[in-house]
């Protein structure tokens, strides 16, 4: 492993953390590094659109000791060649931008307590890259903790009360069983005698948070289940397998589209028997080749619309594909507010999208674990020390930073 070291410039002033496909070693602790910075009271440059979104970090010997430790490699700079890249950076002619890091968010990742037959994308690679968070659950969440967060992290959780839809498949499994009992325990011990109530009400609470000014980035089913269950606020759409009494009749025209963050005019699943909750998602309907399973990465301005540029900071434009329960969304059901970042024009469907409500601020990132295309349930986790520089890992990390970010006024 080749580290830029560059030992014998002794009028280096400065750290630049390349993030490119040709220098940066390890993409992904390259974060983690500068959530540490963060996390000290050192303040960090994120360098929009330079060698694939750079950070520029102050030089000192504790820092390049832990640069190395870490395996993350690093240029030193002179404050010459500092003046002279910021220069760049600036121009108009250049879409780039210079975005000042100043505080480490604190993170809070929505997860139960029991162990699931399935792994967390993000908490995974919060681990990898060594940047701390806390778990929390409907309790806390319904205790307004939420406000102690700056960001919130929604993994494989169904927001309706329908136990992830795996009725049909796992009804008889000892891991549903016991998720579904401990459901309803704790929606008891709340004082819910329907789960599907006690998840309308955390995920009420969660859109509150996020009206407040909070940050909340979610993941496969948690995307489109939240919306559905914000949407079917006041009407029950559980069978009677999931909360013992029939569903509402007639109750897909009672959906209230005005409620929802990201999604519009979609078709609930009535069938208990269906592993999909809605017409949101675009697993069964995609026709593509595992080959050719890519989507891509839009290009904003870096100096007009920072947040989106922010979002999309990678090393590559184009991202390799990856399943879940909820893969993707129908482009056409995607609210006209709302921004698609990555998309896979070929099928019409969006991947990774952004909006803001209220204060705060939601992205929705299709898919369960980047590097596993058809994560199973049951299927061994990832091991992300064998995809250090993951563009798909990638974008998680960069709405973990995102937060730290002094903002300005977004032109679109």
């Amino acid at each position: 492993m080749a580290f830029l070291l560059a030992l014998s410039n002794v009028s280096a002033q400065y750290l630049l953390i390349p993030m490119d496909a040709e220098t940066q070693t390890d993409h992904l602790k390259a974060y983690g590094i500068s959530y540490w910075l963060l996390a000290k009271g050192t303040k960090v440059k994120w360098l929009l659109n330079y060698r694939g979104g750079s950070f520029l970090i102050p030089e000192t010997e504790e820092f390049k000791k832990e640069l190395i430790i870490r395996g993350v490699s690093y240029e030193p700079m002179s404050d010459g060649e500092v003046t002279s890249m910021l220069e760049l950076i600036a121009s108009p002619s250049q879409n780039m931008q210079e975005v000042l890091l100043e505080k480490a968010p604190k993170i809070a990742v929505y997860t139960p307590t029991g162990k699931a037959p399935w792994d967390d994308a993000v908490t995974m690679v919060l681990t990898y890259a060594e940047i701390p968070y806390e778990k929390i659950y409907d309790k806390e969440v319904l205790a307004d903790e939420l406000l102690l967060y700056d960001w919130l992290h929604l993994h494989h959780e169904d927001f309706t009360g329908q136990y992830g839809k795996f009725y049909r498949n796992y009804r008889t499994a000892p891991w549903y069983i016991e998720e579904k009992q401990d459901a309803e325990k704790l929606a008891a011990e709340l004082g819910y005698s329907k789960v599907s109530e006690e998840k309308r009400d955390v995920a009420l609470k969660i859109r509150d948070y996020v009206i407040g000014g909070g940050f909340m980035f979610a993941m496969c089913s948690a995307t489109d289940s939240f919306d559905i269950a914000l949407a079917a606020e006041g009407v029950d759409i559980a069978e009677t397998m999931f909360d013992g009494d029939p569903s509402d009749a007639n109750y897909q025209s009672k959906i209230d589209y005005t409620k929802t963050f990201a999604f519009t005019d979609f078709e609930l699943e009535r069938s208990p028997m269906v592993y999909e909750f809605s017409s949101i998602d675009m697993t069964s309907k995609r026709r593509i080749e595992k080959e050719r399973d890519y989507f891509s990465l839009m290009d904003f301005s870096a100096k007009w619309d920072p947040i989106p540029t922010m979002l999309n900071q990678n090393h590559t434009s184009l991202v390799k594909g990856f399943m879940g329960q909820t893969t993707s969304y129908d482009r056409d059901e995607v609210k006209k507010n709302v921004l698609v970042l990555g998309e896979n024009k070929t099928n019409k469907e969006a991947r990774y999208i952004h909006g803001i409500r209220g204060k705060g601020f939601f992205t929705f990132y299709g898919g369960h674990d980047p590097e596993d295309y058809q994560h199973r349930v049951g299927d061994p986790k990832t091991e992300l020390s064998l995809h250090p520089n993951s563009p798909g890992y990638r974008l998680i990390l960069n709405n973990v930073l995102f937060p730290a970010a002094r903002k300005k006024k977004q032109k679109t």
